[in-house]
């Protein structure tokens, strides 16, 4: 399957920032899952490209003159080979995604929860399990969660979005020593008003990466398309930066993912 990709992120403030900085993990990169023939990112100011911590494409944005707005944009073509199952997506050792991360801590009541599922022989029925579990406590619910809120924070909550759903699974993993990482990308499906930014987990079984994206009940990456794997959200986020000055902030961002059709 080959995809077409379109992403436009834009930024207003109603006063004026006089120097920002912005952090990009908005670039795939090949692998044998997936391969990407074109892509071109849009950006204002100075950049510089280089890999983070993870192994993830990062670009360093500045502008040093005062503006009242920023325009992203990234477009490009990537094929899915859905029968290439390699997750890998960076060459760290899996156990590098059992340490803590800030979003991922595991509270009494996620400890109960993954003692129930996770146990020492731990498979793919029993993550299924999991996954349907936390989907049906944590209904999927726009706009009931913000990007900083932590894992136990939605659980409690009850309701969530994509990355809440994998913050949880991501929490349960670990405390029970199985490593898991969190991954941000764009999804394809039928429908057009589907949110084409993504969020999904990676989870260790054994011997290779279980994809698991519990907010649309798949383990199969047939149409994700992966950007970037971290040990939570703030590792991975597309676009974060810090500025001096601009006040308020507005933002709108329109994905797009559109299957290309063969000539």
């Amino acid at each position: 399957m080959r995809l077409a990709i379109q992403h436009r992120t834009h930024y207003q403030y109603n006063k004026v920032v006089e120097q920002s900085i912005q952090y990009l993990r908005l670039t795939p990169r090949s692998y044998e899952h997936q391969i990407v023939h074109n892509w071109e990112l849009c950006i204002p100011g100075d950049s510089w490209k280089l890999d983070d911590g993870y192994g993830n494409i990062m670009h360093v944005v500045t502008i040093d003159d005062p503006h009242d707005a920023i325009e992203l944009s990234v477009r490009g073509e990537v094929e899915l080979r859905p029968e290439c199952l390699d997750m890998r997506g960076c060459n760290l050792s899996p156990y590098v995604f059992l340490r803590p991360s800030p979003l991922t801590h595991c509270d009494a009541s996620l400890c109960e929860l993954a003692q129930e599922y996770v146990t020492p022989n731990f498979d793919l029925p029993a993550l299924e399990a999991l996954m349907a579990h936390i989907l049906v406590s944590m209904p999927y619910q726009p706009g009931s969660t913000h990007v900083a809120m932590t894992a136990s924070q939605a659980w409690q909550q009850g309701a969530g979005v994509c990355q809440d759903h994998s913050h949880v699974l991501i929490a349960c993993c670990r405390h029970r020593g199985i490593p898991a990482r969190y991954v941000s990308g764009y999804i394809y499906t039928d429908d057009s008003e589907h949110v084409a930014m993504h969020a999904w987990c990676e989870v260790w079984l054994g011997d290779h990466w279980q994809m698991a994206d519990i907010t649309n009940s798949h383990l199969s990456p047939h149409r994700h398309l992966k950007l970037a794997v971290g040990g939570d959200y703030l590792d991975t986020g597309p676009v974060r930066g810090v500025r001096f000055g601009g006040g308020e902030e507005y933002l709108s961002s329109v994905a797009q993912v559109n299957r290309v059709c063969a000539q």
